[in-house]
């Protein structure tokens, strides 16, 4: 039979072990980054406030965002955007349409979900960042003194990814943006509202 001590000290190395293997494994994960490209669909809800009606027309874009691993459960995640859509305002002053570059520019961290399965990883992000709207000046679609504006935001969401290889995943994605609507600088289209946008998408993540 083998002496307390002689277990006692095999059981320790044993437990030194599992633990250093966890300490490479942590380690081996931090420093991990992720790129991604994916369409986007950009869906905002219509609103009335200060006798206006305003509604933007549904459009598509792209979203690319680069994630580092703290740890295997938390990232930072740094997205740009972009679509074009048109701002319909309609009011007793009469229809104004503008049509706008719209660039988003946000900073969030993702959490990754304990139950992952069938190569499936699930995740949730919130943040913060801004919207541009940058009037494309076109000639049906615009007003005089109509200037570019930049909205604070809040943007929540959550996705998965499904593995394809250790490096190459195949991701779907859900984010919402909170802001006020964008008066381009024009006192007749300022409607004091908060509006939201939907924004589902879908692409390839690239991990090294």
């Amino acid at each position: 039979m083998a002496r307390p001590r002689t277990l006692v000290s095999a059981l320790l190395g044993a437990l030194l072990l599992s633990a250093s293997a966890a300490m490479a494994q942590e380690s081996d994960w931090r420093g991990r980054n992720e790129v991604s490209v994916q369409g986007t669909g950009f869906f905002t809800k219509d609103s009335q406030g200060n006798g206006l009606t305003q509604h933007s027309t549904n459009t598509g874009g792209f979203l690319v965002s680069y994630r580092y691993h703290f740890y295997r459960w938390l990232a930072a995640d740094a997205s740009y955007g972009y679509d074009r859509n048109t701002q319909e305002n309609l009011g007793s002053r009469g229809a104004f349409n503008i049509q706008s570059n719209l660039h988003q520019a946000t900073g969030a961290l993702a959490v990754a979900l304990p139950w992952s399965a069938f190569k499936l990883n699930p995740f949730v992000l919130a943040g913060a960042g801004a919207l541009v709207f940058d009037p494309t000046g076109n000639a049906r679609q615009s007003v005089p003194g109509a200037l570019s504006q930049t909205k604070a935001a809040f943007v929540y969401g959550g996705g998965v990814d499904f593995a394809v290889s250790k490096h190459v995943a195949v991701r779907a994605e859900y984010r919402g943006f909170v802001y006020n609507r964008p008066d381009f600088g024009l006192d007749p289209l300022n409607s004091n509202v908060t509006t939201h946008t939907a924004q589902p998408s879908a692409g390839l993540v690239f991990r090294f």
